[in-house]
């Protein structure tokens, strides 16, 4: 999308850019992406920035959209372009790793409650057998309740042993953001 605009007797052509991202990050990225040339667009009043919600089982994450402008004959926009590009890569990355120190230990916690469940399963079939095998149920039904139980404090766990494993990671692509964009802002002088 092209618009343009005249300003004081010159002409200038902008080229847009709409950014959907949760509220948490909306001031980090346009922070960001001002060192690749990108303004936000003071034409769109900001009460009615698009804002909604989607829905994630219980949770719900809001969004906003973040809609920015910048003029289409800016001074090295090819290699300001890369570097944005490399700057939403890295962005990326972080949000792959936020999930990745949930991701296994859900999993873990998940596998081993499903396994339990099966081992209920079980010790109910053996007291219910005619005739009723209650050595086999009390046998059975032990690991069916640590299999719903422990899952909780597994997850506990996993998080924390994924955080401490990942944050150095994020850390490290906080940095390479920040080079980026301290090249990006040097290219706009």
């Amino acid at each position: 999308m092209e618009k343009t605009k005249r300003r004081n007797g010159s002409f200038i052509a902008f080229e847009y850019k709409e950014v959907v991202a949760d509220i948490a990050q909306a001031s980090f990225l346009i922070d960001g992406y001002e060192n690749f040339g990108w303004e936000i667009d003071e034409n769109v009043m900001p009460d009615t920035t698009e804002r909604y919600s989607v829905k994630k089982g219980e949770h719900q994450h809001k969004k906003v959209v973040i809609r920015m402008k910048r003029d289409r004959k800016i001074l090295n926009k090819m290699e300001l372009t890369r570097l944005q590009r490399n700057f939403e890569a890295c962005v990326a990355e972080i949000g792959n790793l936020e999930k990745e120190k949930t991701s296994r230990p859900s999993v873990l916690a998940l596998t081993i409650g499903i396994l339990g469940t099966a081992f209920m399963a079980g010790a109910t079939f053996a007291v219910t057998a005619q005739p009723p095998q209650i050595l086999l149920c009390i046998i059975l039904a032990i690991p069916g309740f640590l299999g719903w139980i422990l899952p909780y404090f597994l997850y506990k766990t996993g998080v924390r042993k994924q955080t401490e494993k990942i944050t150095p990671l994020i850390e490290e692509k906080y940095d390479e953001i920040y080079e980026i964009c301290e090249k990006g802002n040097k290219l706009l002088d």
